[in-house]
């Protein structure tokens, strides 16, 4: 990343990042998570990683509210704080519902991906 800039040392890096429009590691796992989650929304993703996900719109008990047509997924409960939302069907809810409605509507990943 210096080497592209030919910034110094001591230079702050933070400004290189955004003019690069790379992000941090915690950023880039939770757009990782995110792109995972549309595509297994649209049907292309692999079919163990759509299993894992849960609807509110499919949930029976929830087809009656207004959350069952926000196209949000439903959280699973866990029990513990720390190991038990590192999986897939745990984890990525948290990050999808917290995207904004404009974000989650889009029709295509290439728009998804700009947004």
């Amino acid at each position: 990343m210096r080497l592209v800039y030919n910034s110094g040392k001591y230079d702050r890096i933070t400004p290189l990042l955004g003019d690069l429009h790379w992000l941090r590691i915690p950023e880039r796992i939770q757009f990782r998570l995110a792109i995972l989650v549309f595509r297994c929304r649209n049907k292309t993703a692999p079919e163990y990683l759509a299993r894992d996900l849960q609807w509110a719109d499919d949930d029976i008990f929830r087809r009656r509210l207004r959350s069952a047509t926000t196209h949000k997924l439903v959280v699973r409960r866990t029990r513990l704080r720390t190991i038990g939302d590192l999986p897939f069907g745990a984890a990525v809810p948290r990050v999808w519902n917290n995207l904004p409605t404009n974000i989650i509507i889009v029709p295509s990943i290439a728009t998804f991906k700009q947004v």
